[in-house]
């Protein structure tokens, strides 16, 4: 009898025909969101029902929190990851010269140029197509690199270390903004600026990082997300706090006081400088979660410029890929959506170890260089913690109260509610040798994790 004396209150799902309908007419409606979930049903009940999952996540959180990176060196890529003369690597996932965007034919050439292995871009093209030289992405040698992420031999790397996993992990040095080498731009300028990084940049920090104690890096990154940057696109105090860590040591260095001068007005003139010690250190992170039966966490998130991919915990080092999205943003000068490439770079390390786009409330003042507003950088972190398996205490947000960094993107969590990881990029020009044309935000393919997932069921043990 009580339904007939109370006024109805109505629970709808679905299409809002029926809500709107009801709404017209004064009557109470909660709607709640509701889609299928994306890809398999079958594959996301096998891998929802793998008694190994809950456990198995545990533990790759719990490694991902426990990794350690401490900056222990600086040196050439021909040492520090074995790089001979014609090899080289790249970021994202595996591509051919035939596959490869602008930008990452454009970053190609320009590490033929600074090797010598040509003497114009015409003849770097030519080698490139050719087979003469060959190339790898950075991740298969434990490596990350931003945007194209092109490493050649003679160019120099940052060690990071992660002695609770006997990890270690690479990343370039970060050559700045606009016409670089990481966007694609090989001009002159991007050339010379290559070279005086690996004859006096490259020296002088590691003389610096050597003569004192290793640098930590990790604590480096949970002060700065404290103190308004995000860690990808925002890096402003990180790079300040890590000049005041090798200030002191480049200044006893010994060497030329001109070379020490320019190296200073170089770093703490780039902001972004931090980012390239971000990277490798999330990659210590990640890797230290990778290879648990059962595990659903990913482990790496790349681009190289045509296709997103993805690896995950369970599924070891196979990538799961799918056409890469354009960034929306903000475009610098009088470029526009046209100019923009696909989605590129490695730098999405950043999010899946939880910091950059999936904590962009932490960076209110990131709105202003890749669009949006900050309500939504604010909803951006809080829709993350509903796709992740846990939070990350050293990683604090103070708009949420000092709530831990979303950490540990789940696979499972992705498929069901359709809700896609947010990664925060810069954005290179589609034709090889323009550089950076603005800076956005995008999200990965579906494609990738709907793969995961059934590569994740077939992988489950019979009952």
């Amino acid at each position: 009898m009580r339904s007939l004396t109370t006024p109805p209150a109505v629970v709808t799902a679905g299409a809002s025909m029926f809500a709107d309908s009801l709404t017209a007419q004064g009557v109470e409606v909660s709607a709640v969101r509701w889609q299928p979930p994306a890809g398999d049903a079958g594959s996301l009940a096998t891998v929802m029902g793998d008694p190994r999952r809950r456990a198995a996540n545990a533990s790759a959180l719990e490694a991902m929190l426990g990794a350690q990176a401490h900056l222990v060196d600086v040196q050439p890529a021909a040492e520090a990851l074995g790089l001979e003369r014609g090899q080289l690597l790249h970021a994202g996932p595996p591509v051919s010269w035939d596959q490869a965007s602008g930008p990452m034919r454009g970053a190609l050439v320009g590490a033929l140029l600074l090797e010598g292995l040509a003497d114009s871009p015409e003849a770097a093209e030519r080698a490139l197509a050719h087979g003469d030289v060959t190339w790898e992405p950075c991740h298969s040698r434990g490596a990350v690199g931003p945007m194209a992420g092109v490493v050649s031999p003679s160019m120099w790397v940052f060690c990071l270390r992660d002695e609770a996993h006997h990890a270690t992990s690479w990343c370039s040095l970060n050559e700045g903004l606009g016409k670089v080498l990481r966007y694609g731009a090989y001009g002159v300028e991007v050339i010379e600026r290559l070279h005086w990084m690996s004859e006096v940049l490259g020296p002088l920090l590691q003389r610096a990082v050597r003569a004192a104690e290793p640098v930590d890096v990790r604590a480096i990154i949970s002060q700065m997300v404290q103190m308004g940057d995000e860690g990808h696109n925002r890096n402003r105090a990180g790079t300040l706090m890590f000049l005041r860590e090798v200030l002191p040591a480049m200044i006893d260095s010994g060497l030329p006081t001109s070379d020490v001068a320019e190296a200073v007005r170089f770093v703490s003139g780039n902001d972004h400088f931090f980012l390239n010690l971000v990277m490798p250190a999330c990659k210590l992170s990640c890797a230290a979660a990778a290879d648990i039966p059962g595990s659903t966490v990913v482990t790496a998130m790349a681009r190289n410029g045509t296709d997103f991919g993805i690896t995950t915990s369970g599924t070891g080092d196979t990538w799961f890929t799918a056409p890469a999205n354009t960034p929306e943003g903000l475009f610098l000068g009088g470029y526009g959506p046209q100019d923009a490439n696909p989605d590129i770079g490695d730098s999405a390390i950043t999010e899946t170890a939880g910091i950059g786009g999936l904590s962009m409330a932490t960076a209110p003042a990131i709105v202003r260089f890749v669009g949006g507003s900050v309500p939504d950088a604010l909803a951006t972190t809080q829709r993350m913690y509903d796709i992740t398996v846990g939070e990350n205490p050293a990683f604090a947000i103070p708009i949420l109260e000092f709530r831990g960094a979303p950490t540990g993107i789940d696979v499972t969590s992705v498929v069901r509610s359709g809700v896609l990881p947010q990664i925060n990029t810069g954005m290179a020009g589609r034709v090889a040798g323009t550089g950076q044309v603005g800076a956005g935000l995008v999200t990965p393919p579906m494609g990738c994790f709907t793969q995961a997932l059934d590569a994740l069921a077939a992988a489950v043990p019979p009952a």
